[in-house]
């Protein structure tokens, strides 16, 4: 019974609204339709803020940041985030760190997440839904071929953008793609049935702090789940408000999403991949890591002295330098 309950818990992502709040949700949006989230985020020195209008006419935030130093043509950045988070997660430190190294930077909020558009739906999207808005925003937006950065359940839309390159004209090819602390193709239920079979304690936790959204009443889950032992308290705590506000609707349906998972393999890929994993990640543990990487071909790079939110811990600058040394090798 017990494993029944938590058989595919919505790991990294908040299940579904219940349906008396979908419909709510779904009135509410029907009345105000395409109503901009609020995430109040101020932005730094040399950030802009602008909107992607999509084709369906929802917005899309985009914080920029252009490189700081314009010399030799660097690709460009394209940054997506996961779940109960938006742009502000690379704007806080990764944004400016590519920026003095050359590099022009986009961060965007998906669907109904930080100051986007929100959709009537009871969800934000589908992974075709996200990956075809990012489609849209490089199509329309970015001038060369960027390298796609994605985190945790965008690190997965990530790989559904490179699946869907192979003969199709309506995603432009990317420079590289990197994948941060990603759930891997196959889904979350892998790894939720490691955490049951070998760590239950943690998995009730994990649970607990992203299913039910505990995490944004405990301080002490918020820490466990995203960041280091070493991160300073008064940061989670301005980044546990971040992540309340972020997330207006869940990103996706999870038993829809489990259903069109695996992504599809890509036999002949000529996409440069990066894998990334953090080792003290509380969420997407080795063998996570280690699928992303075997899926590509590539030896994944497992980042000590961080957590799962690499970009926001205290040793966030170890995660940037790895990718900025993979950059400097990119072919052109």
């Amino acid at each position: 019974m017990a494993a029944a309950a938590f058989a595919a818990p919505p790991l990294l992502l908040s299940s579904p609204p219940a349906p008396a709040r979908a419909a709510r949700m779904r009135r509410r949006a029907a009345a105000r339709p395409f109503l901009r989230a609020a995430c109040a985020y101020a932005l730094q020195e040399g950030q802009t803020r602008r909107f992607h209008r999509l084709p369906c006419g929802l917005d899309l935030e985009v914080v920029a940041q252009p490189p700081l130093a314009p010399g030799e043509r660097r690709p460009p950045l394209v940054f997506v985030h996961g779940s109960f988070h938006a742009a502000w997660c690379w704007a806080e430190h990764w944004l400016p760190f590519f920026s003095r190294a050359g590099f022009p930077c986009y961060a965007l909020s998906l669907r109904a997440q930080g100051e986007s558009s929100v959709p009537q739906e009871a969800v934000a999207g589908t992974l075709d839904t996200h990956t075809c808005d990012i489609a849209d925003f490089i199509q329309k937006e970015i001038p060369s071929p960027p390298v796609l950065i994605g985190h945790s359940f965008g690190g997965l839309i990530v790989q559904q953008y490179i699946s869907c390159l192979q003969g199709s004209e309506s995603h432009p090819k990317l420079a590289g793609a990197v994948l941060v602390c990603s759930v891997p193709p196959s889904g979350n239920s892998g790894l939720v049935w490691r955490y049951l079979l070998t760590k239950p304690v943690a998995a009730v936790k994990v649970t607990l702090s992203l299913a039910a959204k505990a995490y944004a009443n405990s301080l002490s889950l918020c820490k466990e789940t995203f960041f280091s032992p070493q991160m300073d308290v008064e940061l989670v705590l301005r980044y546990q408000a971040l992540m309340k506000e972020s997330s207006k609707l869940p990103l996706f349906d999870l038993r829809k999403l489990n259903a069109a998972l695996p992504v599809p393999s890509v036999p002949n890929n000529t996409t440069e991949v990066l894998v990334m994993g953090a080792i003290n990640d509380f969420i997407v543990d080795s063998e996570g890591l280690s699928e992303t990487s075997r899926f590509y071909g590539v030896q994944p790079v497992c980042v000590e002295g961080v957590a799962h939110d690499m970009m926001l811990d205290c040793s966030w600058e170890k995660g940037a330098e790895i990718i900025l040394t993979w950059l400097e090798k990119l072919k052109p």
